[in-house]
């Protein structure tokens, strides 16, 4: 479990921050959190490199599950790793607008 999380409560407050959603395809493309950079959890050995390696990187998913199977397995990062808990459905169940479509990164 990661050492670090946040809700998409206090995720909602921060500006400028980078957050990778772990999700497949074509769950991104059906509503992601503005300004989530797309790296599926699937892909994420072979991508681990694009994984920023300083500063706060935010992981999210669905609800929280992938994100935190994530953080795990980039334990090498120097990065601070933070899940957010709930995920976007949390996002979503609140309200708060989602980016429908879009190329994945």
């Amino acid at each position: 479990m990661p050492d670090h999380e946040i809700t998409v409560d206090e995720l909602a407050t921060l500006a400028d921050v980078t957050l990778i959603d772990v999700r497949e395809t074509d769950e991104y493309t059906s509503g992601h959190v503005p300004g989530a950079v797309h790296l599926p959890l699937s892909e994420l050995a072979e991508r681990a490199g694009d994984v920023p390696d300083a500063g706060t990187v935010y992981v999210i998913c669905a609800a929280g599950g992938r994100s935190a199977q994530a953080i795990d397995a980039l334990h090498a990062s120097t990065a601070t790793l933070v899940n957010v808990v709930g995920g976007t459905n949390a996002w979503r169940d609140q309200g708060r607008p989602l980016v429908v479509g879009g190329k994945p990164e």
